[in-house]
């Protein structure tokens, strides 16, 4: 499993990429998509909402189970993957690329974060 080097990860097993405009993409990694199973549904939060960095703004449900999705970072919510919430099977197929789940105008970004190799030894442990 490799992780985007780009790309910084939570201990929620979400990534962010932030773009040069303050934008960060939102998404699960595939360590988490593959814990989930296959996903059936997503909630995603609705543009305007304000998120906050480690609060549930969402959930994504897989025959397995029921997970609650969390914002990395605190901001407000610019766009929601309609993608995602027609086919949530894009969040397994394509976790780092079609399968993102929310883009938010960053007002802050934590400083506990990782980098994909500390994601990677956190998720191997």
């Amino acid at each position: 499993m490799s992780n985007p080097q780009q790309l910084r990860y939570s201990k929620e097993h979400e990534w962010l990429s932030v773009a040069e405009d303050g934008v960060a993409t939102v998404g699960i990694t595939e360590f988490a998509a593959n814990a989930l199973g296959d996903v059936v549904y997503a909630q995603l939060p609705e543009v305007g909402d304000t998120v906050t960095a480690g609060e549930s703004c969402g959930e994504l449900e897989s025959t397995k189970s029921v997970s609650d999705l969390y914002s990395p970072v605190n901001g407000e919510v610019v766009e929601a993957n309609q993608d995602v919430v027609d086919d949530p099977s894009l969040v397994n197929s394509a976790p780092f690329e079609g399968g993102w789940l929310f883009k938010v105008r960053v007002a802050d970004q934590p400083e506990d974060l990782m980098s994909a190799d500390e994601y990677t030894a956190f998720t191997a442990g």
